[in-house]
């Protein structure tokens, strides 16, 4: 089994930079593409960002292009994600993810975290 705990998020202004960060638990850690979610409340889980297990790959939904980048450490067990240029409707709680899958979908995510706010807000 994975644990997955997030870090990192917090308020911050529009235009400012957030980096979240996903510790992993599991020796097997590198076998998973990780992925990024986030969720505003009323709203759908979105995706916002894979990569994947070897790390020299990424995907990003279009709202985040640009301003996002995903990353991990395999050897600390760890994806972050560095969020920059942020806008007000970049809040939401965010949530990593693992999967077998290197994937857009939600539904090919086996392990969740609990998920960090992001609020981003004058």
């Amino acid at each position: 089994q994975v644990q997955l705990v997030e870090s990192g998020g917090g308020l911050v202004q529009p235009g400012g930079s957030l980096r979240l960060s996903c510790a992993a638990s599991g020796r097997t850690f590198s076998y998973y593409a990780m992925a990024w979610f986030r969720q505003a409340p009323g709203k759908e889980r979105e995706f916002v960002a894979a990569i994947h297990r070897s790390g020299s790959s990424t995907m990003y939904a279009e709202s985040v292009k640009g301003r996002f980048t995903a990353s991990r450490d395999n050897a600390k067990n760890t994806i972050y994600l560095q969020m920059n240029s942020l806008k007000p409707e970049d809040t939401a709680v965010y949530c990593c993810a693992g999967s077998r899958k290197y994937s857009t979908s939600r539904d090919d995510y086996d392990y969740w975290g609990q998920g960090t706010q992001v609020t981003v807000s004058t």
